[in-house]
């Protein structure tokens, strides 16, 4: 399978390169020269245009940040689906809404392309690992043909149903994990005022059944916020999207984890 990849950013490069390096025919593009340097040692071919990857590949992989980039990926006169032939599949990597999926899988199909929703979540080390998770929903014939391809970066593959069912999911988990920083920063200021070391608190909830990644996290960046902070906005374009999926399905019995959602990008000094 010849397989492109657009989005070559800190969780989307080390999972382009293990495609690569897996033996797969690789094409790749970058809206900056600097995102497709570092495959100069690979023996992935750059082009320069997204038509030209479609052009190349029977999967196109996306893993850009928002709605909006991967609509204009798509769809721009010289956009992937301007170059990809009928019977290709692309895969979004990317997390957005799942209605974004249902529109750009219409405007696909008129191409005769597939359009599956694929997001990750584990970041850069476990896609250099290979241990991403991947969430994926859409049509199970095309999950199957790219499930060869996923596992290159991603252990486990999980075909979660229909198409934006994978968004669903990638949502609700950054709700949790997002509500979770809250719960870890309050916890380790309660130790702070119990007179309770934090690290030494961190080496008891990484063995006891109150941790959670969230504060593992925390605890290995020696309780700075500032990384986890630089994620803040993309975690609020998450909980946004589980807001607006809560909103538009009647589910209103779920206030306290955004409460929490919220409390956590405020401590990271995220406001809206």
């Amino acid at each position: 399978m010849r397989v492109g990849f657009i989005g070559l950013g800190s969780q989307g490069a080390p999972m382009a390169r293990r495609v690569v390096e897996d033996g797969y025919p690789l094409t790749v593009w970058g809206r900056r020269p600097e995102t497709v340097a570092p495959f100069a040692d690979t023996a992935a071919t750059v082009v320069s245009t997204p038509a030209e990857v479609g052009a190349a590949s029977d999967l196109v992989g996306l893993c850009v940040v928002a709605d909006a980039d991967v609509e204009d990926i798509l769809l721009r006169p010289d956009g992937v689906l301007a170059g990809m032939a009928p019977g290709g599949v692309i895969a979004v990597h990317s997390t957005i809404h799942p209605a974004t999926c249902h529109r750009l899988a219409e405007k696909a199909a008129g191409h005769g392309v597939t359009l599956i929703d694929a997001p990750v979540s584990g970041g850069a080390p476990s896609a250099a690992a290979g241990r991403l998770l991947v969430m994926a929903g859409g049509d199970e014939v095309a999950l199957t043909r790219c499930r060869p391809v996923f596992e290159t970066f991603g252990d486990p593959v999980l075909h979660l149903g229909a198409l934006g069912s994978g968004q669903v999911a990638k949502a609700l988990n950054n709700l949790v994990f997002t509500a979770q920083i809250a719960v870890g920063l309050t916890t380790f200021g309660f130790a702070d005022g119990l007179g309770v070391d934090r690290a030494a608190l961190a080496r008891v909830l990484a063995n006891g059944s109150g941790g959670s990644r969230a504060a593992a996290i925390l605890a290995r960046s020696d309780f700075d916020t500032s990384g986890i902070a630089q994620h803040a906005p993309v975690l609020r374009k998450d909980i946004d999207i589980a807001l607006d999926l809560a909103k538009a399905g009647g589910v209103t019995d779920q206030p306290l984890l955004f409460e929490l959602a919220d409390t956590a990008l405020r401590l990271l000094g995220h406001h809206r």
